[in-house]
């Protein structure tokens, strides 16, 4: 049981950059992998990136590997994926979740945020 707010969407301009937050709450954050997810209307949820509890695994989806980077403040009880290089293809609900495994498999994780929007623009 944990509880996720994902922060950090927004406008930006294909080529530009954003860096969204997945704030936790709850005392064992750091024994649940983190994965992001994003939906396009229309469009499936897909997998984006995920980190494992102790932060030393990742793994991202071959659209978003070279362009987007996950990071992991235990302390803080919060999750940052660093996206550079966006493109309009970018554009979709972003959301966080946690998990019990470190998978790419939405169906792993429980426990969703609310989403943010990203919306890239040529």
């Amino acid at each position: 049981q944990v509880q996720l707010v994902e922060s950090g969407g927004g406008l930006v301009q294909a080529g530009g950059s954003l860096r969204l937050s997945c704030a936790a709450s709850g005392r064992t954050f750091s024994s649940y992998a983190i994965g992001w997810f994003r939906q396009a209307p229309g469009k499936e949820r897909e997998f984006v990136a995920v980190i494992s509890w102790g932060g030393g695994l990742t793994y991202y989806a071959d659209s978003v590997k070279g362009r987007f980077t996950l990071s992991r403040d235990n302390a803080g009880n919060t999750v940052y994926l660093q996206m550079n290089s966006l493109k309009p293809e970018d554009t979709a609900v972003y959301y966080c979740a946690a998990g019990r495994r470190t998978t790419m498999a939405l169906s792993d994780f429980a426990s969703w945020g609310q989403g943010t929007q990203v919306t890239v623009s040529s």
